[in-house]
């Protein structure tokens, strides 16, 4: 009997692995994409400033430069590396997936961040030091090499939802796994969206400067930068809505609440009129003000965009092969990949897991709870916390009125079958259901006495809050 090798689950018990790797996600965003941005806008002040002999705005590189080597460079390199450790303890599976596809894609984005690490020292300790020719070719460089990591990751998100051709599954290839319609839109999202925090996070170096007259049209230039790319983000996010295979599409409309879609052009609408006051009163740029926008966009921009991101990709986490649990759920006759499904039907989970305890691969009377335990840790917690918090609590999904038979059989009809749009194929053997629902009744305060070994027919126990 060929063994199934997943590796065993991170469980964090409070938040759930899923948020703790979000947090870390957004954060980085925030980082990233400011210093992307930044680089590009510094591409185009450079230029600004050597066709009209303004020498002052490259004091202004100097000074956002500086403030980036703390904000994106040391912050976003503790928390890129962070990104790495968490995903790879909670979705060990699918980064070997991305891995195995795109390595030297990351190895191409990590050269080109070398070089813009080195650019942004050069634009900040070099800003009077250079001819300006010298620096603004030095500036174009930094600009071009940021967005080219911008570039490479976005066709790496792209793929954890969807490849960019059908024809990757049978032929493999990085560019079929690359380029697609929805690579494009969300390229063209993420670019408007980094302009605007480039814009919102310029606003707290801006504000410093004590020079009215030079701090109005410093301001004016990050205002009128963050009106456009706020109404720019606004039609790339309908675009990028309009590229969402249909899986993704119906999980967002089903699965997501109704506010999330008026939340980002709300967020988005919101900085506009910010940047609007700025432009028309320099004055209302203060520090406090620009640092307060930072963390509203970080909070309801950056946070619901991240976590709608991962939702919609359910129930896969890589190339919709790798299901977010960490089993293989199709073929894929280009990588050299066959589906478990099949290995898990014909033996069950327990029997083919190779990091599974001994004593557990037999369900009986005396480890039935035991063994949904471990079940309920390996098939579900990567999306659902096992606690009253956090993600997606398991418990949350049924009532405690509903019998452990009924939970089983919900299980079976909606595992095994595959039929649930945003959840993983798992078909469980009939003991494996019971013992997973054993132990959810634990969690909703089912009694003992409701268990039953038959599994009779009956309705989905689901709870109409959980449904919504």
């Amino acid at each position: 009997m060929d063994m199934i090798g997943l590796y065993p689950t991170w469980f964090e018990p409070g938040v759930g692995s899923g948020w703790i790797v979000g947090l870390i996600a957004t954060i980085h965003v925030l980082f990233s994409h400011t210093s992307v941005g930044a680089a590009i806008f510094f591409a185009f002040l450079a230029n600004y400033a050597h066709r009209n002999q303004r020498p002052d705005l490259l004091e202004f590189i100097r000074h956002y430069g500086l403030f980036l080597l703390v904000f994106s460079y040391v912050l976003g390199s503790i928390t890129g590396p962070g990104i790495w450790y968490s995903t790879t303890v909670a979705s060990p599976r699918g980064i070997s997936a991305l891995i195995h596809s795109f390595v030297w894609m990351w190895a191409t984005e990590w050269v080109f961040f070398v070089i813009e690490v080195v650019g942004v020292y050069m634009l900040v300790y070099l800003a009077n030091k250079l001819d300006r020719q010298t620096y603004l070719k030095l500036s174009l460089i930094f600009g071009l090499t940021s967005y080219t990591t911008m570039l490479v990751i976005v066709g790496i998100l792209s793929f954890m939802m969807w490849p960019g051709k059908a024809d990757w599954y049978e032929h493999g290839g990085v560019l079929s796994a690359f380029y697609g319609p929805n690579t494009f839109a969300q390229l063209g999202m993420r670019t408007a969206f980094m302009f605007t925090m480039t814009a919102v996070v310029g606003g707290i170096v801006a504000a410093r400067f004590k020079d009215a007259a030079f701090k109005k049209d410093v301001a004016g230039k990050l205002a009128w930068l963050g009106i456009v790319s706020a109404a720019a983000g606004a039609a790339m996010f309908q675009w990028y809505l309009s590229t969402l295979p249909e899986t993704a599409a119906l999980v967002l409309e089903n699965r997501l609440p109704g506010w999330f879609k008026p939340a980002v052009l709300g967020i988005l609408a919101g900085m506009a009129g910010y940047f609007v006051m700025t432009l028309v009163r320099p004055s209302t740029l203060v520090v406090s003000g620009a640092s307060a926008m930072t963390v509203a966009v970080l909070v309801f921009g950056l946070w619901p965009e991240e976590v709608t991101r991962e939702s919609i990709r359910k129930p896969w986490v890589a190339g919709q092969y790798v299901y977010s649990n960490q089993v293989i759920g199709r073929d894929v006759p280009g990588m050299g990949i066959t589906s478990e499904i099949p290995t898990i039907e014909a033996h069950g989970f327990m029997k083919t897991q190779v990091f599974m305890p001994e004593g557990l691969r037999t369900i009986t009377d005396a480890n039935r709870l035991e063994a949904g335990r471990v079940l309920a840790l390996t098939t579900c917690s990567n999306c659902h916390s096992l606690s009253s918090g956090g993600m997606r609590p398991l418990k949350n999904y049924f009532t405690a009125n509903s019998t452990t038979a009924e939970v089983a059989e919900y299980l079976q009809a909606g595992l095994s079958s595959g039929n649930t749009l945003y959840m993983p194929q798992i078909p469980l053997k009939d003991d494996e259901a019971l013992a997973l629902a054993t132990y959810i009744g634990s969690l909703t305060g089912v009694p003992a006495a409701a268990t039953a070994l038959a599994l009779p027919s009956v309705s989905t126990p689901m709870s109409k809050e959980s449904a919504q």
